[in-house]
């Protein structure tokens, strides 16, 4: 299928087979090397190792964003183990801010680098085409991860940012205006970049729900997604939106602010999604990693049915693992899931 599948699932046009994504399955070298036959313990093999596996298992899109401007005053919050060999661990090391009046004072506009259209451009650009030299039958995106919410974390980290939006909403609020001020410049640019598509990640939920007050995000987030979106927009892009955790009750606020696609994780309810928005609007996900994890081949089936029943319905449907298939899922449970996906791909 690849990118033409791709492509028309994005802007809402009926194909016959749905569209398939994955997120970090490119780095389980022993499912790459089962697929693929390459040996993937040579470093060196891995970029075409990683090339033939998506190649093989139908990609239509790549999820990607680009490197946007560099936070130079961020937190340090730890890395738990992903990766097979532990490498990414990482102890939490420091927080630059030592009290919350620090945190609701911070201005990033007069601390964050300020750089030109020209830069951001050639700097989405030259990973844009990195990664279409390396998946070519791909749809890829250009996009940003850090968006808002997502950017407060990684300034402040968990805890100094709890403590100032429980301290003072209003003034919390404020340092999000300030930030969604000083990275509106990466949207107008990047709206130039010649892609078909724009990934807008921004972390707003926990497996829970909302991290903060619902009427927080609809007073200082929201409303800051549509004026920083309407460049990106306007330039013809797909939009498409994601967050980990359940933003289920923000399915409405998001689709308001300008989102053509919402990326979801399996606590989303995808199914009330589709009821609503199904021939509006795409949506990709979100089978579950935790039966490929521990789950039966049956229930690696029913989980690839449970999806395939609620997108097969809607053209902007791609499947996908909503929250990843990291390097300890076994082999074989990754394998049948891609057999499923093959066998009832169908429309």
């Amino acid at each position: 299928m690849g990118y033409q599948h791709g492509l028309a699932a994005l802007r809402l046009e009926w194909t016959d087979t749905v569209p398939r994504t994955e997120y970090s399955v490119e780095s389980h070298w022993e499912l790459i090397q089962a697929v693929t036959g390459i040996d993937t313990s040579a470093p060196s093999n891995r970029p075409a190792a990683q090339t033939a596996f998506v190649k093989a298992w139908d990609y239509s899109f790549v999820w990607s964003t680009s490197p946007a401007y560099q936070i130079s005053v961020q937190t340090d919050m730890g890395h738990a183990v992903y990766l097979a060999d532990g490498s990414d661990f990482r102890p939490q090391a420091r927080c630059p801010f030592k009290d919350v009046e620090e945190v609701l004072s911070f201005d990033p506009d007069a601390v964050f680098e300020h750089p030109s259209r020209a830069e951001i451009l050639q700097r989405c650009s030259s990973q844009l085409e990195s990664q279409r030299r390396q998946f070519p039958d791909c749809v890829i995106p250009v996009g940003i991860y850090d968006t808002l919410f997502s950017g407060l974390i990684s300034i402040f980290g968990w805890e100094m940012l709890l403590l100032a939006a429980g301290t003072d909403p209003q003034r919390f609020g404020e340092v999000a205006g300030r930030y969604a001020r000083w990275i509106g410049p990466y949207f107008e640019a990047a709206a130039d970049v010649n892609a078909p598509a724009f990934m807008c990640h921004d972390d707003i939920c926990w497996t829970s729900g909302p991290v903060l007050s619902p009427a927080w995000y609809r007073r200082y987030v929201f409303p800051h997604y549509r004026r920083l979106w309407q460049p990106v927009l306007e330039s013809g892009k797909r939009l498409l939106f994601t967050s980990d955790g359940n933003y289920t009750m923000f399915f409405d606020d998001v689709v308001a602010a300008g989102a053509h696609v919402l990326v979801m994780e399996p606590c989303c309810d995808m199914a009330q999604f589709a009821a609503k928005y199904g021939r509006t609007h795409g949506f990709f996900g979100n089978a579950d990693t935790r039966i490929l994890l521990t789950g039966t081949r049956r229930q690696i089936r029913d989980e690839v049915e449970r999806c395939m029943d609620i997108g097969k319905a809607c053209p902007g449907f791609f499947l996908a693992v909503g929250n990843h298939i990291p390097s300890n899922t076994p082999v074989e449970a990754a394998l049948h899931y891609n057999e499923c996906y093959l066998k009832l791909r169908k429309r």
